[in-house]
Parts: C-alpha cells; sequence; structure tokens
C-alpha cells in the first residue's frame, strides 16, 4: 500500500516538474517570438524613417521641377501636393488590400514561423 502511495508521489512530482517545464517553454518561446517581432518592427521603421527622409527631398525637387515648368513656384508645389493627394486617395481605397491584410500577414507568419526550421540551417 505504501509503494503505490510511493508511486503515486513519485507521478505527481513528475507531473508537477512537466508543468514547470512547458510553463518555462512557452515563456522562453514567447519571449523568442517577441524579441524578433521588436527588431522586425525597430528595423522596419529605420528603414521608414530613412525612405520618407528620401521622399521629402525628392519631392522638395520635384516640386522646383514643376515650378521651372510652369513659371510659378507655388504651383509646382501644389502639383505635387495634388499628386501626393491622389495617392493618398488612392491607398485610402485600397487599404484593406495593400496595407492591412499584408502586415496582419506578416506578422501572423513571424509569430507562428516552426523554430524547426531555423535549427535545420
Amino acid at each position: 500500500m505504501e509503494d503505490t502511495f510511493a508511486k503515486a508521489e513519485d507521478l505527481a512530482e513528475h507531473v508537477k516538474e512537466y508543468i514547470n517545464n512547458r510553463m518555462d517553454a512557452v515563456k522562453l518561446n514567447t519571449a523568442e517570438k517577441s524579441s524578433k517581432l521588436a527588431a522586425t518592427v525597430i528595423a522596419s521603421v529605420v528603414v521608414a524613417m530613412f525612405f520618407i527622409t528620401f521622399l521629402f527631398f525628392a519631392s522638395t525637387a520635384l516640386a522646383f521641377v514643376f515650378s521651372r515648368l510652369t513659371g510659378e513656384l507655388w504651383l509646382g508645389f501644389l502639383i505635387v501636393g495634388g499628386i501626393y493627394l491622389l495617392l493618398g486617395a488612392v491607398v485610402w481605397v485600397l487599404r484593406e488590400r495593400i496595407l492591412q491584410l499584408p502586415i496582419m500577414n506578416a506578422l501572423l507568419r513571424q509569430l507562428f514561423t516552426d523554430d524547426e526550421d531555423d535549427d535545420d540551417e
């Protein structure tokens, strides 16, 4: 009888240890995925900042080109502003297809990829 209780206590101890190990594994996996996601977001923000800076200078240059063609400085900047207004309207109309779905898919892919592929390399 005592042998049965000893085995039951041993089994309970193994179950507790298994649960603790699984919880630690989940915590580590969550931390790893979160850090990868944060690194991707930070890298994307840095690249976006450089792209926005380039876009600002290119837009200014294009405005001056249109100003020379039209003879009026304000008209060149107005044309560039109109181009951005049209692009903004197109992006707004197509926002779900060109922004929301690709971003959601990229985030989900990053969060739910199997790490077994990384271990093979």
